[in-house]
């Protein structure tokens, strides 16, 4: 008796819509690899985010700071410019993620590219996973080129500098489940409104540019709550060498913090394109 195999299609399709399993270390990179190919074309955009806190470093940290002079930090008497610059370079790290929203809510809103990618074996959370680690890359890149320019404007005097890649790229790592899973709550163009109204007082009141005791109580107890305080915070002590058990609670902050929104982002994304 012949008995007719299944046709290929048939087997495919029935694969393709197998339940949700674990993590799969190698599909997040496949949209990894897929974003970065899909931008080449579009690399000024992707650096874009770089210079506003270079800017910022340029007039402020080397224009102003010639007429600050000297600013108090922890006791001691430090470079205006030495004091500005590593809070600028934690809004650098920030600025990535934030900026590579567009892209998300693009692809997710308009292009509908999710929708092809979850009829591959590829499921809602290696979507999640592939667009934070794509988003950190940004930061990455922005976190390297920023502490290169700490570098040759000669910024970088403490022994623990060699830390502050690392410290930025957890800070990015935090904005980064942050930007995907906001992203997935905003409606129209005009929504991103909202996430600039939320990084703007975060850029300009987290100590970046004065130091914290010099902002009113209210806000001295609130401004903890705020993640780009504890970049700031965390990427100022090491540039300056002024290291203590405090800073573990800047990484927990992210760590709790990237945690939280990658199962965020997973579970809003799910619910978005498997309804």
């Amino acid at each position: 008796m012949r008995t007719e195999a299944p046709e290929l299609s048939t087997l495919t399709a029935g694969y393709r819509i197998l339940p949700r399993v674990p993590l799969s270390g190698a599909r997040p990179l496949r949209l990894v690899e897929r974003n970065f190919h899909s931008s080449r074309d579009a690399w000024l955009v992707f650096v874009s985010g770089f210079f506003e806190p270079l800017f910022y470093l340029l007039a402020l940290g080397v224009g102003v700071g010639g007429l600050v002079g000297h600013v108090r930090f922890h006791g001691h008497a430090v470079p205006y410019r030495d004091f500005v610059a590593p809070a600028l370079l934690a809004a650098s790290a920030m600025n990535g993620p934030v900026y590579e929203a567009g892209n998300i809510f693009f692809k997710l809103k308009y292009a509908k590219t999710y929708e092809g990618i979850v009829a591959t074996p590829m499921t809602v959370r290696d979507i999640a996973a592939g667009e934070i680690a794509y988003t950190l890359l940004r930061g990455v890149v922005y976190s390297v080129a920023f502490v290169s320019i700490m570098l040759v404007l000669g910024l970088l005097d403490s022994a623990w500098a060699v830390l502050l890649v690392p410290a930025a790229l957890l800070e990015s790592a935090a904005f980064s489940g942050a930007a995907v899973f906001s992203t997935t709550l905003l409606r129209t163009w005009a929504d991103f409104a909202f996430v600039e109204l939320l990084t703007l007082p975060m850029f300009l009141f987290s100590g970046t540019f004065v130091p914290s005791s010099g902002y009113p109580r209210v806000m001295q107890w609130l401004l903890p709550a705020t993640p780009l305080y504890h970049g700031v915070h965390l990427l100022r002590s090491l540039a300056l060498g002024d290291v203590g058990i405090g800073l573990l609670g800047d990484i927990a902050y992210f760590a709790v913090m990237t945690a939280l929104f990658l199962v965020l982002a997973d579970r809003r994304l799910a619910r978005l394109l498997l309804r």
